[in-house]
C-alpha cells in the first residue's frame, strides 16, 4: 500500500477511478435527467448549461447516459473478471497442485483457448449465445480464464517448491489445508495486480461488442452502443462520439495506472 502511495501516477489514476465508481453508483443523484427519455426537440445540441455535454440524435443528455452507462460498463467489467478469477485460479491451482495427466488436459484446453484472441474469442461465444449483456459477461470472462489459470498455475508450482510447504507436506498436512493455508493467499498479489488490469481490458471488450450491436442493445446507455448510436451524425454532434469516447479512454488509462503501481 505504501509503494502504490509513493507512485503519483496511481495516486492520480486511483482518485479519478473512485470519482468515476462514485458518479455510477449514485448515478440517479448526480444525473438532472432521464438516461432513456427522448426529447426530439433538443436533439443534437451542442454543450450549454443545461446539458453540459450536449444531447444526442434523441435530444437524451449526453452527460447522464454517461454517467449511467458507466455504471453498465463497470458492472459487465467487474462481472466478467470475477468469473475468469474464479474458474481460471482454480484450473490453475488444480494443474500446478496435483501435476500429471490432469495438469496435461487442463492446460491443453487453456492452450486452445489462448490460441485465440481474446477479443474474437468473445465475439464467436457471444455471437453464438446471442446479443444481450449477460452473454458478454460470460464471453469476456471466457476470454480471461486462460490468462488467470497459467498465472495461477505457474505461482502454485513456485510456491510448491518453497519450505515451508515442503514442510507442511512432510508433517501430513491435507491437499486442501496445504492449498488454502499455504499456496492460495500468497498466490494472490499477482492476481489482484492481473485482475486491475484485465478489467480495463474487459471494459474495452464490452464497448467493442455493443458497438458491433453484440452487447448492450437502445436505448440502454452503454459507452460503446453510445458510439455506434452516434456514428452517422459525428459531422454535426462530435461531442456525442467523443464523451463516451473519452470515458473509456479514461476508465482504461486510469484502471492501468493502478495496476502497474
Amino acid at each position: 500500500m505504501r509503494q502504490l502511495l509513493k507512485n503519483r501516477r496511481a495516486v492520480v489514476g486511483g482518485i479519478v477511478l473512485f470519482v468515476i465508481i462514485f458518479l455510477a453508483i449514485f448515478a440517479p443523484y448526480v444525473t438532472p435527467y432521464d438516461p432513456v427519455k427522448q426529447n426530439i426537440r433538443n436533439r443534437l445540441q451542442g454543450p450549454s448549461r443545461e446539458h453540459i455535454f450536449g444531447t444526442d440524435q434523441f435530444g437524451r443528455d449526453t452527460y447522464t447516459r454517461v454517467v449511467y452507462g458507466a455504471r453498465l460498463s463497470l458492472r459487465v467489467g467487474f462481472s466478467s473478471i470475477l468469473i475468469a478469477i474464479v474458474v481460471g485460479c482454480l484450473l490453475g491451482l488444480v494443474a500446478g497442485f496435483y501435476g500429471g495427466l490432469l495438469d496435461n488436459i487442463i492446460m491443453r484446453f487453456v492452450d486452445i483457448l489462448m490460441a485465440l484472441p481474446g477479443f474474437l474469442l468473445a465475439l464467436a461465444i457471444v455471437a453464438a449465445l446471442g446479443p444481450g449483456l449477460d452473454n458478454v459477461i460470460i464471453a469476456i470472462g471466457i476470454s480471461y480464464i486462460p490468462s488467470f489459470a497459467r498465472l495461477m498455475r505457474s505461482s502454485v508450482l513456485t510456491i510448491r517448491e518453497l519450505d515451508y510447504v515442503s514442510a507442511a507436506e512432510a508433517i501430513g498436512s491435507s491437499d486442501a489445508r496445504m492449498i488454502f493455508r499455504h499456496i492460495l493467499p500468497n498466490s494472490l498479489n499477482p492476481i489482484i495486480v492481473m485482475a486491475t488490469l484485465s478489467l480495463a481490458g474487459a471494459i474495452l471488450s464490452a464497448a467493442g461488442l455493443s458497438f458491433l450491436g453484440m452487447g448492450a442493445q437502445p436505448p440502454t446507455p452503454e459507452w460503446g452502443s453510445m458510439i455506434s448510436a452516434a456514428r452517422p451524425f459525428i459531422r454535426v454532434s462530435h461531442w456525442a462520439v467523443t464523451i463516451p469516447g473519452l470515458a473509456i479512454f479514461t476508465t482504461v488509462l486510469c484502471l492501468n495506472l493502478v495496476g502497474d503501481g
